[in-house]
């Protein structure tokens, strides 16, 4: 590849990726989904991969505050308007959920949709939530990734270098569920399932949605 090409990836995920993923996380179906994943949250939440601020409007009112952790400059200028509707305060507190600078044991909920996927080290974002996370605190996710199907499978195996490199480094094979597992975190609940689409978009929209706890 060259030179040229490397900077048309880099201005297209930096300048574009951002602005598509704002675009879909907008939709009726989305936004119930985005309920469904945030009831229960409680009090100071960090939020891996706030975007354009999406969930803003899909939060419970025992929310007390955000810290919202996101690298996209250009998704931060985008959810500005959504922050200034939204009654509860947001903080930008960070670009990198594979580090999280806040100490141990510090907040009462993490939010994810959509972001493990994009995240280089899924396994040390997922440490670094069971850190801060209280004991008793939970991991509340909406996430897409390996689907069960094996034809589904293969295709997703395919595509995933493509969807990488036009969806900032979006993985389509990732098992969340093990991720999760693997942090040390306790699955309380979760669904999986395709979401309503053409079997054509299976590949992209196998979904797994559910919560997990720090363990006391």
């Amino acid at each position: 590849m060259t030179g040229g090409s490397f900077e048309t990836v880099s201005w297209w995920t930096t300048h574009v990726t951002p602005r598509l993923v704002d675009v879909g996380s907008t939709s009726d179906d989305m936004l119930a989904y985005r309920r469904r994943v945030c009831a229960g949250l409680t009090g100071r939440v960090v939020e891996l991969g706030f975007g354009g601020g999406a969930n803003l409007e899909a939060l419970p009112p025992e929310v007390t505050s955000i810290m919202a952790i996101e690298p996209s400059d250009v998704a931060w200028q985008l959810s500005q308007k959504r922050r200034a509707r939204s009654a509860v305060r947001v903080e930008r507190g960070g670009l990198d959920g594979q580090r999280l600078d806040l100490p141990d044991g510090n907040v009462d909920s993490v939010l994810s949709t959509l972001t493990l996927c994009t995240i280089p080290d899924a396994e040390a974002a997922l440490h670094e939530v069971r850190r801060v996370l209280r004991p008793g605190g939970a991991l509340h996710f909406f996430e897409h990734g390996l689907a069960p199907d094996t034809g589904v499978e293969r295709w997703q195996h395919r595509l995933e270098p493509l969807q990488m490199r036009v969806f900032g480094g979006c993985h389509l094979t990732r098992r969340i569920d093990r991720l999760v597992e693997g942090s040390g975190l306790v699955i309380e609940s979760i669904e999986r399932a395709y979401a309503p689409s053409p079997g054509i978009m299976r590949p992209w929209l196998f979904g797994y949605l559910g919560r997990a706890v720090r363990p006391a």
